[in-house]
């Protein structure tokens, strides 16, 4: 296996290689589905092609609650089928990438001392037994431990965040979390690594048919205008919200797969602002908050709201941040303001509709349908079955393309960096233990690609914005990175832990990064200033008071690239 790098001219050669090879698939879609799709195929011995419109994970993926979790609020809705899936690939996702995806304990405060204490118990216990149904799960039990009742002094003892009046104690179990673009990376250079050409910023515009089936598509580069026709004996769409419009290219509307895009904003604040030594999970009237930890920060969220306008600018608004921070403060002894917000960031669902069902009702069950010959179209469900997704879509491809069925492996294949923590990692740079956990926490054994870097170029180790400046190159020569909200949204996070959003650095990154990428000046100052641009974008939306109002904002806000 090939260490799958997606090096600054790597694009070239897949643009070439779409062009000039037949392939068996085609995937439609580089958010975790499409990647996972792309992977599963390869590994099934299909010759495989991967495009995605803007950059990898840069929709959804990208912007999720960040949780590898069975769902325990679905268990109220009675979805226990949905619940045990999830929570066997909690098991599996664990086991195939421990350097991404790590338990995480969680809290239940609970205010009613019999009926809440017993309902909810009654829940996280069968929760528990589910988490042990199958052989597959049990595997990881010693990392999820079954849940356990706390009275009233040992939850404030773990969380004196919590307000003490009413409260009579909380439930504590388990699940996991993960940095959700980052796993995208990691699935995509695994399935890179097997053979997959993988091209991003291309955009399909348009399905291309022979003998009465879809045979390929046509793909618009979107960094320069070009096309390209891609010859595939299928095609599968892993397109997310977006894949009603992507059924309209086929000339299929509506059918077995109607899509309601839901809104989930998400806050970051201080992890000093809020005292606690586990993650919350807080009751609300149609759903749960989650108060995740994230490093030096806490993660807020979500909402779950319809989405009616620019499926890639989803727009947070002051009501959405209100909503979140008064649920929050209800919960907590000292309430927090939206001063203590350094960020925000917003990912749309691509939930499969119900007629008359608000979408915080709505199930994350997903669907896979063949609406016409030679296309496979996957939508719904949820980060954490993206695997059960992907298999299912393949399954569906070999269909198409009359081919035996072939059990897919990827329930036991590692994805790039898996390992243990390689010994002394960055001893010769002078890392702390913990500074190379947490680099391990990132790349996993790829690590030792990064500080490789810093090694040959000893200004590559200086510390830049809690990341090392070798981070953002091997972004650009490993990654596929680029431009700078690549590397300061997905690449690193820096846009999600500061108050500035990143802003202050983007000149340095750009001018570490540019020689790679071939900027000049000029470039480098558009980078900057269309990065700039958006964010004050994104800050003025949140001050908008409705969606209409705050899409319109970041509607006005050309960018680098058109939007596909």
């Amino acid at each position: 296996m090939s260490t799958g790098v997606l090096a600054p001219g790597g694009a070239a050669r897949a643009r070439a290689q779409l062009a000039s090879e037949a392939f068996d698939l085609l995937v439609v879609g580089g958010g975790i589905t499409g990647v996972g799709t792309a992977l599963d195929a390869v590994s099934r011995g299909l010759r495989v092609a991967l495009v995605e419109a803007q950059d990898w994970g840069a929709g959804t993926s990208s912007r999720s609650s960040k949780l590898i979790h069975g769902g325990l609020r679905y268990l109220q809705m009675r979805d226990f089928g949905l619940v045990r899936e999830a929570l066997r690939e909690r098991a599996v996702l664990v086991q195939i990438a421990p350097h991404l995806v790590h338990p995480l304990s969680l809290l239940f405060p609970l205010h009613r001392r019999m009926v809440e204490r017993a309902y909810v118990g009654a829940g996280v216990t069968l929760y528990d037994l589910l988490a042990r149904a199958d052989a597959t799960a049990r595997s990881s039990a010693a990392a999820f431990p079954r849940h356990r009742q706390l009275g009233r002094r040992r939850a404030l003892e773990l969380a004196p965040a919590l307000r003490g009046d009413g409260l009579v104690g909380a439930i504590c179990f388990s699940d996991a979390q993960v940095d959700d673009a980052r796993y995208v990376l990691s699935v995509l250079r695994s399935a890179v690594a097997l053979g997959v050409t993988a091209l991003s910023r291309s955009a399909v515009v348009g399905l291309r048919r022979a003998d009465g089936r879809i045979a390929g598509a046509t793909v618009r580069h979107l960094e320069d205008g070009g096309t390209t026709e891609v010859r595939a004996r299928a095609v599968v769409a892993t397109t997310g919200p977006w894949s009603p419009g992507f059924l309209s290219l086929a000339g299929v509307e509506g059918g077995s797969l109607a899509v309601r895009p839901s809104k989930g904003v998400h806050l970051v604040v201080p992890r000093d602002r809020i005292a606690s030594a586990s993650a919350l999970i807080l009751p609300t009237r149609t759903s749960v908050l989650f108060v995740l930890p994230w490093g030096a920060h806490w993660l807020v969220g979500t909402t779950d709201t319809p989405w009616e306008h620019d499926l890639a600018r989803p727009a947070a608004t002051a009501a959405d941040v209100g909503y979140l921070l008064d649920t929050l403060n209800a919960a907590l002894a000292h309430p927090l303001g939206t001063a203590d917000v350094e960020s925000v960031y917003v990912g749309v669902r691509p939930l499969i509709a119900a007629a008359g069902t608000s979408t915080s009702r709505l199930s994350r069950e997903h669907a896979v349908v063949r609406p016409v010959p030679g296309l496979v179209v996957v939508s719904g469900g949820k980060y954490t079955t993206y695997r059960v997704m992907a298999a299912e879509a393949v399954d569906a491809a070999l269909r198409e393309l009359g081919q035996p069925p072939v059990p897919s492996p990827t329930a036991t294949l590692p994805i790039h960096g898996a390992g243990p923590l390689p010994l002394r990692l960055g001893s010769g740079l002078g890392l702390s233990l913990s500074s190379a956990r947490r680099l391990y926490e990132r790349y996993g054994t790829a690590a030792v690609e990064v500080l490789a870097l810093a090694e040959q170029d000893p200004a590559l180790a200086a510390p830049l914005h809690g990341y090392l400046a070798a981070e953002f190159v091997y972004g650009v020569t490993h990654e596929d990175a680029r431009h700078l909200d690549d590397l300061l949204e997905r690449r690193t996070r820096a846009s999600l832990e500061s108050p500035d959003r990143a802003v202050g650095i983007a000149e340095q990154v750009a001018q570490l990064v540019g020689p790679l990428l071939g900027w000049d000046a000029a470039a480098a100052r558009r980078e900057v200033a269309a990065y700039r641009q958006d964010v004050v974008a994104r800050r003025r939306a949140e001050q908008c008071p409705d969606d209409a109002s705050a899409a319109a904002v970041l509607a006005g806000v050309p960018g680098l690239l058109p939007l596909p």
